[in-house]
């Protein structure tokens, strides 16, 4: 396989070896021209994990490292994200109080700090639920948000947001009010009002415009890697694939596609992409 000119990098994406194709995606974003992935942990209900306590949660994120060597073994960098997908709330309170599927959230992100701690992780995953729930939900899955974003000013790494579209305008406060850079706090999924740093996904209209405007965001796939849901979200080769038709025609520049997949996530979450 030819070496690639630049660097193109998937800002989401999950690896799921029990439920989907597992490796032959890192493999498929590959042969497109993908160099590197943030790799994101999938929810504990995606092994049949039924969490009551948070070192529960371990073999999820040991899983998502392991799978990240395995990615380097097939020749793509990747970088493990770890953290608590907003939607175990509603799956918690259907067998435990509200009370304690908070408490068990927050401890489970505890958890996933210690490997950003160690260097293990290099941001941590969190959020609220982006389909509707009573205020009493809402207001906790605020507070488990809150304490990622505590956990990752603590850790010094990035976080990275599942949540409702639109903006997330509020949770620029509750970064600042804890020292946490709003520049690092990462919408997953993103609309372009955001005033987090936004990662697009791959065939978001807006990212010629916003290359051209000079704007700072990543690009992302969403790739959920489950065989039961073929065409939910985009597949391993969409990150490359747009990068390259937007090249091709003249929409992005090369000092662009370096800018996207190399200088930006550099910066966000610390880490070095080379080739």
């Amino acid at each position: 396989m030819q070496k690639p000119r630049f660097p193109i990098t998937d800002d989401h994406m999950h690896i799921d070896p029990v439920n989907g194709i597992g490796i032959n995606a890192v493999k498929e974003f590959a042969r497109s021209g993908g160099t590197h992935i943030f790799l994101v942990t999938k929810p504990s209900w995606s092994f049949g994990i039924d969490a009551v306590r948070p070192d529960d949660f371990r073999p999820v994120f040991e899983k998502t490292i392991a799978l990240a060597v395995e990615c380097r073994e097939a020749g793509v960098t990747a970088f493990p994200i770890l953290g608590v997908h907003p939607a175990e709330i509603s799956r918690l309170t259907a067998r435990m109080s509200l009370a304690d599927a908070e408490a068990l959230m927050i401890g489970a992100l505890r958890v996933a700090a210690e490997y950003a701690m160690n260097g293990e992780a290099v941001a941590l995953k969190s959020g609220r639920p982006h389909y509707e729930v009573d205020a009493e939900v809402w207001a906790a899955s605020n507070r488990v948000l809150a304490s990622a974003l505590q956990f990752s000013a603590e850790c010094g790494c990035a976080v990275q947001l599942h949540a409702e579209s639109g903006p997330c305008a509020d949770v620029v406060g509750m970064a600042e009010g804890i020292g946490m850079p709003v520049d690092r706090v990462v919408k997953h999924f993103a609309t372009p009002d955001t005033p987090l740093h936004p990662s697009f996904i791959a065939n978001h209209e807006s990212i010629p415009e916003a290359a051209e405007e000079g704007k700072v965001f990543t690009m992302e796939s969403d790739y959920i890697d489950e065989r039961d849901r073929p065409g939910s979200v985009l597949g391993p080769r969409s990150v490359p694939r747009f990068t390259l038709r937007h090249l091709e025609a003249g929409r992005l520049s090369e000092e662009a596609v370096w800018r996207i997949h190399a200088e930006v996530p550099e910066r966000v979450y610390g880490v070095e992409i080379t080739l």
